[in-house]
């Protein structure tokens, strides 16, 4: 590796060499060299609070040391075979997925990433079922793949190509913008209703499976009322459609109660897909299934780097490190702390207008506080300040107005403290705009 370059020698060569639609979420994107806990540090040495980690990857901290050994070891040891081959790392992680995961998970398939567990999900759904069709929810996103962009329910994330085919979308559970025109004192659950009018509307009556979030990640954090996915459970069983629940980001421990994010509407998936938080930033993904799904597809497959040792060791790493490091009761503590700031802030700026979540998987949506209008605007620049002032925030949602908070499950309410200030600094900037002299 050669010299480290500035800031700016290094974004005119990304400019040069890069494809253009990889976006900076920054104006002025900072060179990050170096992670360590839930902190990132610049070319220039300045420390900056990462409260996205990475997308909601960095589970266990940047560099954590416990994850480090054992990926360095295997390093050390076996690097690649691929699945064709027998190694021990691939078996002992998708043993311990059986383990931690609800129900009668307990066939996996190790991948390289979300998109693809997701992609493998709807294929053994299909094959198990003999159908084709797919539900999906509004505002949903489930990777960059052909397959999973026409499962995305977002303009921002699709390409303007023939989307797949055999894919139907059903209202999600938005209560701050109900599709419906409801509040949640009156709603009747519509939203999951709307499953059913789907079913019956879009489909041949008889659709494979319905893939969803149980938190969305980049539609906004948007958070279902308790009972939704309930309610849908029983509409899919009614129609004989398997559910596949994508805990791609909700997953590990981040929302804090459960080990995965489904499990805080008490239902069991049929199917469960996963990445990101798995491997800590390395790449690697899995799909866990059933045994009654997993005996249908008895044909060969093959995956060149799914259930790679050294990812495959980091996984099981990684998901030792947040039991034994109680990583998941501190995303409840912490986070309850956080949602307790944020409604503090709340009162002073009201363009606050949601603040959801659960665990350290949070979203704020900045709206104008009497006509519920986004504004994105604000929003960017929240987020700008906040790197101003050396804290990383997120954002998303359809429409680019919510903050996004999902840091490594290792930050504590100190850190809370450093970002709700840096948050403070933003919306006092955007609160000033327009203001009389």
């Amino acid at each position: 590796m050669g010299k480290t370059l500035g800031r700016e020698e290094l974004k005119a060569k990304r400019d040069k060499y890069m494809v253009p639609g990889m976006k900076h979420l920054y104006a002025e994107p900072p060179h990050f060299v170096k992670g360590q806990g839930q902190f990132l540090y610049d070319d220039k040495g300045e420390e900056y609070l990462d409260m996205f980690a990475g997308i909601v990857t960095v589970s266990v901290g940047h560099c954590n040391p416990k994850v480090l050994e054992a990926t360095v070891n295997q390093l050390q040891t076996l690097q690649h075979t691929s699945t064709i081959f027998m190694t021990q790392p691939m078996v002992d992680l998708a043993e311990k997925l059986a383990e931690i995961t609800p129900g009668n998970l307990s066939k996996s398939y190790i991948t390289n990433s979300g998109t693809e567990a997701n992609e493998a999900a709807i294929s053994m759904a299909r094959i198990a079922t003999g159908r084709h069709e797919v539900i999906v929810l509004k505002h949903s996103y489930h990777g960059q793949s052909h397959l999973a962009t026409s499962m995305t329910s977002n303009h921002n994330y699709r390409q303007g190509t023939m989307p797949a085919s055999g894919i139907a979308f059903a209202e999600n559970a938005y209560c701050y913008r109900c599709p419906f025109k409801k509040t949640p004192d009156n709603c009747s659950m519509e939203c999951a209703k709307d499953v059913e009018r789907v079913i019956q509307t879009q489909t041949s009556g008889a659709p494979a499976v319905m893939i969803a979030e149980p938190i969305q990640g980049v539609g906004g954090a948007i958070c279902p009322p308790d009972g939704y996915f309930q309610a849908v459970k029983k509409i899919l069983d009614n129609y004989g459609v398997l559910f596949i629940a994508d805990e791609v980001q909700t997953g590990f421990g981040r929302t804090g109660n459960h080990m995965f994010g489904i499990s805080n509407w008490d239902v069991q998936p049929d199917m469960m897909t996963m990445a990101k938080g798995l491997g800590n930033g390395l790449p690697i993904g899995a799909c866990i299934v059933t045994p009654q799904i997993s005996d249908k597809a008895q044909k060969a497959v093959i995956n060149t780097f799914g259930g790679n040792p050294v990812s495959s060791a980091t996984g099981l790493a990684v998901i030792n490190t947040i039991i034994e490091d109680k990583l998941m009761e501190n995303a409840k503590v912490v986070g309850d702390y956080l949602i307790e700031g944020l409604k503090e802030l709340q009162k002073s700026y009201p363009i606050m207008q949601d603040i959801r979540g659960k665990g350290l998987m949070l979203g704020v949506e900045i709206a104008d506080p009497e006509t519920k209008a986004q504004m994105p605007a604000e929003c960017a620049k929240i987020v700008e300040i906040a790197k101003e002032h050396k804290v990383v925030i997120g954002k998303g949602g359809l429409w680019g107005n919510t903050i996004r908070i999902k840091p490594p499950m290792t930050i504590t309410k100190q850190d809370v403290d450093r970002c709700l200030a840096a948050m403070r600094k933003g919306l006092e900037a955007v609160s000033k705009v327009g203001a009389p002299a």
